[in-house]
């Protein structure tokens, strides 16, 4: 049993990875500043400390309180749109506190670090599926802020080190099979749980942004990965910081369309998706599907839920069940 510190562990991603710990018996100290996380999806056996990574101060008290054996990093700005919009404001946040947390963590002596990171790094992939030898050319904002806390990690553990594994992935998708949490953005930019609150009638018809790429159906395709899976993924890669650093592109290998998930909602649901059309969003390339050849091969990793229809049917479950989400939002409330 280890105990660990998760930053963004109260938000949609990480609150997967801090169940699947707490399942396994470790201890677990959430750190999150619940701007976009929420208390009920940490589970009770865990510490959670309220608390932005800005703050070097609280920072310094969380590595004095506790002795961890790792960082798993998810707190992070993450929406490819608004970077293009605010694309200092991604740099600043994303990379500032990103080495901030790992200099602390350097400095209490916690040299093993997870980072929750993209795909995004690439860019407009010239292969796909996308691996990691592929090209390093974020078009986004948000992309180019994530290999630039990459690239400082690499500096850490050069210098200090630091072994650090980096998992770059795109579209997290699904909820916890037992219904314990979920997804839960405002606003919510996500294409799984838009579409499947148009079809519950809980938000309003979907906006597909394009139907002129160069694709089948003409709407974009991504690569979704289950959320539990991605849970996995970074314990399994934990493990793997025994014998270095490293640096891992995550997904199924299989990409679907906008217009394929809208099916494959309606599909489960029973339900229409009421949608329309809109223009493209600025740093939308038409295809992105990471591979995983490499991280299987290595750790065994493999996903459980495979198939767009498995994760869809884990959402669609969640959603029908929390129609309000958690139905805390604006509760965030910073404690010192």
């Amino acid at each position: 049993m280890g105990r660990y510190l998760v930053t963004g562990g109260a938000g949609y991603v990480g609150s997967h990875l801090v169940h699947a710990l707490a399942d396994r018996g470790d201890a677990v100290v959430v750190l999150d500043d619940l701007r976009q996380g929420h208390r009920a999806a940490v589970p009770a056996g865990a510490e959670l400390v309220v608390a932005d990574l800005a703050d070097a101060r609280r920072l310094e008290e969380v590595f004095a309180a506790w002795r961890f054996d790792a960082v798993f990093h998810f707190a992070a700005l993450s929406l490819v749109g608004e970077s293009m919009r605010a694309p200092l404001r991604y740099i600043v946040e994303n990379v500032g506190n990103s080495l901030r947390l790992a200099e602390a963590a350097v400095r209490a002596g916690c040299l093993r670090f997870v980072l929750s990171s993209t795909a995004a790094l690439f860019g407009d992939p010239e292969t796909v599926p996308i691996e990691e030898g592929a090209r390093l050319a974020p078009t986004s904002a948000y992309g180019e802020s994530k290999l630039m806390v990459e690239t400082g990690l690499d500096w850490a553990g050069r210098v200090h080190g630091l072994r650090s594994a980096c998992l770059r992935y795109f579209n997290a998708a699904g909820a916890d099979p037992a219904g314990r949490t979920g997804e839960d953005h405002e606003p919510e930019t996500h294409l799984v749980p838009l579409a499947i609150g148009a079809a519950l009638g809980t938000r309003p018809p979907l906006t597909v942004f394009g139907d002129d790429y160069p694709t089948p159906d003409g709407t974009c395709i991504r690569d979704y990965i289950h959320v539990t899976d991605l849970a996995d993924a970074h314990l399994r890669v934990l493990a793997r910081l025994g014998e270095g650093s490293c640096r891992y592109n995550l997904g199924t290998g299989t990409g679907y369309s906008v217009k394929q998930v809208i099916e494959a909602v309606e599909r489960i649901g029973g339900r229409p998706v009421p949608h329309g059309y809109g223009p493209r969003r600025a740093g939308d390339p038409a295809v992105l599907v990471a591979g995983s050849a490499k991280l299987r091969r290595e750790t065994g990793w493999a996903p459980r839920f495979g198939t767009l229809d498995d994760i869809v049917r884990t959402a669609w479950s969640w959603h029908e069940a929390h129609p309000r989400g958690f139905g805390d939002r604006g509760a965030a409330t910073p404690a010192g």
